[in-house]
């Protein structure tokens, strides 16, 4: 299991918009584990799916996951229903708070292999997870603030 909790700067609103957009998962996922999403709906909510390809330590992986949950502006789940772990599940939630918005993230994980599974999870994946979402907490910030680009303007 992980949780993680960090408070930015922009309205709940805002913050739910860039994690609604799935195409922002790329943006907020280290380079290391060349993440790119294959399928993803134009807009999410419960029921949809999405498709990512990933590599660790050069070997292709597949993921499927689905929105379970939609609680806008609050959060959603999404669950695993291919991929590298028994079980996966993401609850991101997001609160008001009198800086601007807390994002609260927790992931339920279990790996194959049974016991093996555990001591790998304990030596080796924790540490790739944790990464992950640290990499996440520095990349989010940024990427918020950012000023949304303005749209052309059209000559007569």
């Amino acid at each position: 299991m992980l949780e993680r909790t960090q408070v930015v700067e922009v309205p709940i609103e805002d913050a739910f918009v860039f994690f609604a957009d799935a195409r922002n998962l790329e943006r907020i996922t280290p380079s290391w584990l060349r993440f790119r999403i294959v399928e993803a709906p134009s807009e999410l909510g419960v029921g949809a799916r999405l498709r990512y390809r990933l590599r660790l330590f050069g070997l292709p992986i597949g993921w499927r996951t689905e929105i379970v949950a939609w609680n806008p502006p609050r959060g959603f789940v999404d669950v695993q229903r291919r991929g590298p772990f028994l079980l996966w599940e993401h609850t991101h939630r997001l609160r008001r708070v009198p800086d601007g918005t807390e994002i609260y993230d927790h992931v339920r994980y279990r790996l194959f292999l049974g016991p093996l599974g555990a001591l790998v999870r304990r030596l080796l994946v924790r540490g790739w997870v944790e990464s992950i979402f640290d990499y996440r907490a520095e990349r989010v910030p940024a990427l918020l603030s950012e000023a949304p680009a303005a749209p052309p303007r059209r000559t007569a």
